[in-house]
């Protein structure tokens, strides 16, 4: 009696459970939709690391160090890193 139980819940709920595409479908979609906005953000960071990076090397040019060009490779050097992986993700993925 207690085998014919079992066995009957357990077909009910295998007609009840999902092959998991449409989770998986629906996991793709929502990444993608925030991939935009996460591209912004990094256009966004690029952009206020390129200000401070401008107002730093002003600082040394008109202070008279002698590094003034290391620090303006590593400062915006970071900036074109930024925007060139953000750029590289969408196109390498096909996220548009």
């Amino acid at each position: 009696m207690a085998f014919t139980a079992i066995a009957i819940v357990a077909i009910s709920n295998s007609a009840f459970a999902q092959d998991g595409i449409e989770g998986i479908n629906e996991a793709n979609t929502k990444v993608r939709s925030y991939f935009a906005a996460g591209t912004n953000l990094m256009y966004a960071v690029g952009a206020i690391l390129g200000l401070i990076g401008a107002v730093k090397v002003y600082q040394k040019w008109n202070a008279g160090d002698q590094d003034t060009g290391k620090v303006a490779a590593a400062w915006f050097g970071s900036c074109i890193f930024l925007v060139v992986v953000a750029t590289v993700i969408q196109s390498f993925f096909g996220i548009s």
